[in-house]
């Protein structure tokens, strides 16, 4: 149950159970709890023989693990749904029209509301993306927003993810997990499905394809290899979108078009979903040693030849100095104010920002701009007094690569523990798919949740697993 500062997304603030859990605790209620301990087993064997792993890296060597699954739905109601998908899409075309502007005319430095420094000191700002139009002006095809919740209508942006987003397999394994192993559950309560994502997908990414496309667009997915810690996903996606799953030297550029190697000869792809990172897609236009790439792909982007999904140069979005600004992103390019709200962001960069910073680290967290995955970060009321010292000469070493934020009290769903159910910190990824048709976004999304008690971080390669997350229908 909640512990009366922290919402409890299924007993609130003052153990009252809420009505978009009440289907499920009456079910519950009448369950044997070894019937469920032995389905929490047949579920961890389950992503054991489908293979769900992820690596961890920072080792002598990568460690693959097992994504840890709990078989306690996160249940969100349809009224709350509503509500927090009109923020998503308003965030997500705000961050579409910035990301066009920056690589255009840059009408939003013109007009004071966000300093040049924060583009032309960004390593993540690609100039061989000026001028570039991408095929139907789309920058972020799919877009992972992550959100943490303090109250029953209290949503904060943590972080936005446009540039290669990943964990969608997660959410469609463990919808299918719950389906096979708790059938009753669905039909007793009216769940949105999330089953059709790799068919939007696939539509999707197809509505993208460059003009004077003929006949059905041909789409494909571009992974690093199978060394890469998200390969899992990409060949899941591959398959479930019923495209060829392709790496740098299946592809070259013949006549002008970037094509990849079949059974037939080399066949043009129109559109190439790829999840290499910038630096490695094209050796001869960024980094040179790049055996990832493909040489050339670059200039027939370019020429509009192809559709890359992300566009290149969408990292920038993901920033976390960048995030500072987003409230004034979202009402430069739309013109309302932001229905999503930012976390309270300092600076480092800045002199009193940094000066606030460094007097309060032990109560703060601290995260790198260009950070991911719960690497680089500090989380001040966790952190021991030698980690709080190491960091603070970090940041007086390079103050620019950091901002904090308070420590949100994150709202809490229940696991299934050896006592029961107990309490846990989560956060959720929505997924979004953008084409010049519009904005679609898959009910519910990927709850990652911290299995430690206490604990705040619910990345899983800091120990965190993830759970299916239910958008109920209004």
């Amino acid at each position: 149950m909640s512990d009366g500062a922290t919402f409890d997304e299924m007993w609130g603030h003052d153990a009252t159970l809420r009505d978009p859990y009440r289907g499920f605790h009456d079910w519950f209620a009448e369950e044997d709890p070894a019937r469920l301990r032995a389905k929490q087993r047949e579920a961890e064997e389950i992503f054991r023989l489908t293979g769900i792993t992820f690596n961890v890296y920072g080792r002598a060597e990568a460690e693959e693990r097992l994504i840890p699954f709990d078989i306690i739905p996160r249940i969100i109601s349809g009224h709350e749904w509503s509500k927090l998908s009109r923020g998503i899409e308003q965030r997500v075309r705000a961050i579409n029209a910035f990301l066009h502007d920056i690589y255009h005319n840059r009408e939003i430095v013109k007009a004071g509301r966000l300093p040049e420094s924060m583009i032309a000191g960004n390593e993540a700002y690609l100039p061989q993306m000026i001028g570039v139009q991408p095929p139907g002006g789309v920058y972020t095809h799919i877009v992972g927003i992550d959100l943490v919740r303090t109250g029953p209508g209290e949503f904060f942006v943590l972080e936005d993810n446009a540039r290669t987003p990943s964990g969608v397999s997660y959410m469609l394994e463990n919808r299918e997990t719950m389906l096979q192993m708790f059938p009753e559950l669905f039909s007793q309560n009216r769940v949105r499905p999330v089953q059709n994502y790799p068919l939007d997908l696939r539509r999707s990414l197809a509505a993208c394809a460059p003009g004077g496309t003929s006949g059905k667009p041909v789409v494909a997915v571009l992974t690093p290899g199978i060394f890469n810690s998200a390969y899992y996903e990409h060949a899941f996606l591959a398959d479930q979108m019923g495209v060829e799953l392709v790496e740098g030297h299946d592809l070259r550029v013949v006549d002008g078009r970037v094509a990849m190697r079949t059974t037939r000869g080399y066949t043009p792809v129109d559109v190439l979903y790829r999840r290499v990172d910038d630096d490695f897609l094209d050796p001869l236009n960024f980094n040179p040693d790049s055996a990832l790439g493909i040489p050339g792909i670059m200039d027939v982007y370019r020429a509009g030849g192809i559709t890359i999904a992300n566009a290149p140069g969408t990292g920038i979005s993901d920033d976390k100095a960048i995030y500072s600004y987003m409230p004034d992103i979202v009402e430069f390019y739309t013109g309302e104010r932001p229905l999503l709200q930012n976390v309270p962001t300092w600076r480092c960069s800045q002199p009193d920002d940094l000066a606030y910073v460094l007097d309060n680290l032990a109560d703060l967290v601290v995260k790198e701009v260009h950070g991911s995955g719960g690497y680089g970060m500090l989380i001040g009321p966790t952190a021991s007094k030698k980690e709080i010292s190491e960091f603070r000469r970090k940041l007086k070493a390079r103050p620019g690569n950091y901002i904090a934020q308070p420590t949100l009290s994150l709202s809490t769903v229940p696991i299934f523990a050896r006592s029961g159910l107990a309490p846990r910190h989560v956060d959720l990824r929505p997924f979004v798919l953008v084409n010049p048709n519009g904005v679609k976004i898959t009910p519910g999304g990927l709850t990652r949740v911290a299995l430690k008690k206490g604990s705040l971080v619910v990345n899983s390669s800091q120990g965190g697993g993830t759970k299916d997350t239910w958008v109920l229908e209004e």
